[in-house]
């Protein structure tokens, strides 16, 4: 199976704008772009057979083809990420039976994540859609609850039945936790990562279905395929001793340079 992984990079984002050329700082203090640290995240992918960036800007595409990344000007009424890597697929043609949609903002994406997401797909031909989950320990949880409480919009979580159905996706953390779990303590909420893998004839028809209320309250655009009543598969990874966080806001910037230094990630 031919698998792309298209990186939707948008320029215009209410909050974060130009996030995509946002410089973060690696382990010895050389400064790369955001869309550039997330290219080479999806170029350690051994199953990826090939690596676009799908953007509405001339500065982004300018900066992905400085560094050696190949470029998709699309449309700037795209509504989301997904819309965007949808057209890319369009202007590319039937040459791919997977795309995966990999954030341009999840740098630290290790690649076993997306291999995961491919082998479930290419092994399950009845699933449409997979996502990966990562159970939070008691530190990335309390991370959640410090954005909300201080009133920011970070990470998203995710709720699934034992065979791994999702349920829900949201902002908020769910589910609701009573209790107070230690730094390394295993606990009942898993972070969604950020990344789709769709058969291709999934995705082609993602563009066509409204927005529904649960992807307009929400602003998470797996949601509609949800509210289409489409399965979508989470698929549970392993942190393998790394830590993993998005750039959802400028105060993640700092959060993530931490990372990339622990990583010894230049």
């Amino acid at each position: 199976m031919r698998v792309l992984i298209c990186i939707p990079a948008r320029h215009k984002s209410s909050r974060f704008p130009g996030k995509p050329l946002a410089l973060l700082r690696g382990a010895s203090g050389q400064a790369r772009s955001l869309v550039q640290r997330t290219w080479e995240a999806a170029m350690r992918v051994s199953r990826a057979d090939r690596v676009v960036v799908a953007t509405e800007d001339r500065l982004i595409g300018d900066a992905v083809r400085s560094f050696g990344g190949e470029v998709l000007m699309t449309s700037p009424d795209c509504r989301n990420g997904t819309e965007r890597c949808a057209e890319a697929v369009g202007m590319l043609g039937e040459g791919y039976d997977i795309v995966v949609n990999l954030q341009g903002d999840a740098p630290l994406t290790p690649p076993w994540f997306i291999e995961s997401l491919v082998e479930r797909l290419a092994s399950h031909p009845s699933v449409e859609m997979a996502t990966p989950v990562l159970r939070c320990d008691g530190r990335a949880l309390d991370a959640f609850l410090r954005d909300r409480r201080a009133g920011r919009v970070g990470g998203t979580t995710a709720v699934f039945s034992e065979d791994g159905n999702a349920l829900y996706f949201s902002k908020e953390v769910i589910p609701h936790t009573p209790c107070r779990f230690a730094d390394a303590q295993r606990t009942p909420v898993f972070h969604h990562v950020g990344i789709y893998a769709f058969r291709r004839t999934a995705l082609e028809s993602y563009p066509r279905w409204p927005i529904g209320p649960l992807e307009r309250s929400e602003g998470l655009e797996q949601l509609r395929f949800l509210e289409q009543g489409r399965r979508v598969l989470c698929v549970e990874v392993e942190a393998r001793g790394r830590r993993f966080w998005e750039v959802n806001n400028p105060g993640d910037v700092p959060r993530v340079e931490a990372m990339l230094a622990e990583l010894g990630l230049e």
